[in-house]
């Protein structure tokens, strides 16, 4: 017991002097663990290392002599110890395993997702999908039977594998740029709803978020759900108010599934893992960007999840100019103060589905034209203008109000412009409505990712054709113009930002939902008519006069300024001192980098020259005897020889380091 006490003390007292010096001289930090191993290997060797040198006790060489051999031993086993901290950060980098605290904890998800992953790659062997998953068929060279046999198998797929995955066959449905239109056409059959959960658990989700039991914070709430999808169901209730209004607010409650995070989180992990494996594995995977398009809807259906992203979105929406300049359309009032992650309170509004709306509207006595443009134009508003759009305006999405008026629902899926790209795509629609393909094309390069090189003059030819065949006065708008358009597209190898994609995804819904309400609607000359009415506006002379002005107010001290330095570099040049400063590495970080490159380089040189020393002094016969087996240039060239592994070292955790660091 005394022995292990004294050896633990020992270790414990030498760990005090070698960590820091071990730091010191490779540079970085370790953690405990492997300080602790390195030590113990440190202090393991240091007797037979000097028994190998000095030969067994007693010794009987000079003191001198004896501190010599000291140094060295010392030296050499501390060296064991530094290549076994650069081999475990070559081999197990820092931070690549996880913590042992954090390890019980994740043990039980992981099983859970591996088993989830296999569930997922037996579902999809089990349909047929296994070859495309292994890269040995691609989907864009099936011949149409083939096609059709694959969108089924992918859909069955999709439809057993669960929430995430169907959501994401409707994603992908949208994606007639990236898929076969047979493939997109199969996979918008994917329907999003299920068995309601019980009550007492979503009253449980209502107590956790809003602090109380529904009875105490509203009036009335119905336990049976209006609706049920994969994510969340609706409830009708009413709010409290003041006694003096007995009917209350009737309000729709949204309510997130219990247990739905997880089960999404999970199952995102798995779509990010096949996402990795078919770009991997696959040329097809490659190129269709599969891990970017898995990245992007990881991100929707995060947001999806928070039920304060659609609330921001149902108040930026209701705010935008185009909402706000029609009188056809309304936007739900949100409740705040009982909205939450997971429950949205926001008021009822009551009519009939935009979908089965025509005879109502006949009945009424409305005119479907007026409520198609109107709904059309709101859209491009949003689009153009406002930059904050519905991205999923299908039929089931919009309301026909008692009062005649049209409900927008279901603001959870909403696109975001930059004002460049609202910009290029106004410019867009006032050369479709000048029927110029030239500035047509010029514009759909600034929407899209443009390639190196492209053939211009044959992109300009093809969006002419597409304009002829598309966008003459009496053609009917339907989902070929956007196939065609995403044929232009990728045929010239440009590439489709997200935010691009679903405003094209949006348009061609917004086409299938007017025409429930008004077969004969003509989008082609709404599209004119809008650009007409709004695009041009910016070319008015109030306009140009205003933008002007604010043109100059921003570049006027510039010009101010302009003389006097035209003038100070005329009598520089007339005096020949001419000169121009350039500022190389002006970024701290450059001369970081470059410094750190120096430091290596030169600890790599002092390395090399101490181990070519080294081995010289080695060689070298003759010299005086320290002991009777080992002369001073031996003795001498050992201590060079430590050296060199040390600095060989320092440069190599720091190379290990490098990746992650950057």
């Amino acid at each position: 017991m005394d022995v292990v006490v004294a050896g633990l003390f020992s270790l414990g007292v030498f760990l005090v002097i070698f960590v820091p010096v071990a730091q010191r001289l490779l540079g970085v930090r370790f953690g405990v663990v492997r300080m602790v191993l390195a030590g113990a290997i440190t202090l393991s060797l240091f007797s037979p290392i000097a028994n190998a040198l000095v030969g067994k006790p007693p010794y009987t060489g000079s003191n001198g002599v004896a501190i010599a051999f000291l140094v060295l031993t010392t030296l050499c086993s501390m060296l064991a110890g530094l290549v076994f901290l650069v081999l475990a950060e070559a081999l197990v980098p820092t931070g690549s395993l996880p913590r042992a605290r954090d390890l019980r904890r994740d043990l039980s998800g992981r099983i859970a997702r591996t088993r989830r992953y296999l569930q997922i790659l037996r579902i999809a062997i089990k349909h047929g999908l296994g070859p495309y998953l292994r890269g040995r068929r691609r989907p864009g060279r099936e011949n149409a039977a083939g096609q059709a046999e694959l969108a089924r198998s992918l859909r069955l797929a999709l439809d057993e594998a669960g929430v995430t995955f169907v959501k994401l066959g409707q994603v992908l449905s949208t994606r007639s740029d990236i898929i076969p239109g047979s493939v997109a056409a199969e996979l918008s059959r994917l329907q999003d709803q299920v068995s309601p959960a019980p009550w007492p658990q979503i009253e449980q989700v209502l107590t956790e978020e809003l602090g109380a039991p529904p009875h105490q914070l509203y009036a009335d709430f119905d336990s049976e759900p209006l609706a049920a999808a994969s994510v969340a169901q609706v409830y009708a209730a009413r709010l409290r108010v003041p006694s003096h209004d007995e009917d209350g607010r009737r309000v729709v409650v949204k309510v997130q599934r219990p247990g739905i995070a997880g089960i999404v989180d999970r199952d995102l992990d798995i779509v990010s893992r096949l996402a990795r494996l078919l770009e991997r594995n696959t040329d097809w995977g490659r190129s269709m960007g599969v891990r970017a398009l898995a990245d992007g809807f990881a991100d929707a259906m995060r947001e999806e999840l928070d039920f304060t992203v659609e609330a921001g979105n149902m108040t930026t929406v209701a705010a935008g100019r185009s909402i706000a300049a029609s009188n056809d359309l309304v936007v739900p009032e949100l409740y705040p103060e009982q909205s939450t992650r997971r429950v949205l309170t926001m008021q009822r509004l009551d009519g009939v589905g935009l979908g089965n709306a025509r005879e109502a509207i006949a009945e009424r006595g409305l005119d479907p034209v007026r409520l198609g443009r109107s709904l059309f134009e709101c859209l491009l508003g949003q689009v153009a203008i406002d930059g904050v759009f519905h991205a999923d305006p299908h039929p089931g999405n919009f309301l026909l109000l008692a009062d005649g008026r049209i409900g927008m629902l279901d603001l959870g899926s909403v696109g975001r412009l930059d004002p460049g790209t609202r910009e290029a795509l106004q410019r867009f629609l006032l050369a479709i409505d000048h029927g110029d393909p030239v500035s047509a094309t010029d514009a759909l390069l600034e929407i899209v990712y443009r390639p190196d090189v492209i053939d211009e003059r044959a992109l300009e030819r093809a969006v002419g054709q597409f304009m002829t065949r598309h966008l003459a006065a009496g053609v009917t708008l339907g989902a070929a113009m956007f196939n065609d358009l995403f044929k232009i597209i990728t045929s010239h190898d440009l590439g489709v930002p997200p935010e691009v994609a679903a405003v094209f995804r949006a348009l061609a819904t917004i086409e299938g939902t007017i025409s429930r309400i008004s077969p004969g609607f003509d989008l082609v000359a709404a599209s004119r008519q809008f650009a007409a009415a709004h695009v041009t506006d910016r070319l008015a002379p109030e306009a140009l006069r205003r933008t002007a002005t604010e043109e100059l107010a921003t570049l006027l001290p510039m010009l101010r300024r302009l003389p006097r330095r035209i003038d100070r570099i005329a009598a520089a040049a007339e005096s020949g001192r001419l000169g121009v400063n350039v500022r190389l590495l002006a970024d701290e970080r450059d001369r970081r980098h470059v410094t750190g490159l120096l430091h290596q380089a030169l600890l790599a040189i002092l390395g090399a020259t101490a181990g070519l020393m080294a081995v010289l002094l080695l060689g070298t016969p003759g010299g005086p005897q320290v002991t009777t087996s080992m002369t001073l240039y031996q003795l001498i060239g050992y201590n060079l020889l430590v050296i060199c592994a040390v600095l060989v070292l320092r440069v190599l955790v720091l190379i290990f380091r490098l990746p992650r660091a950057t």
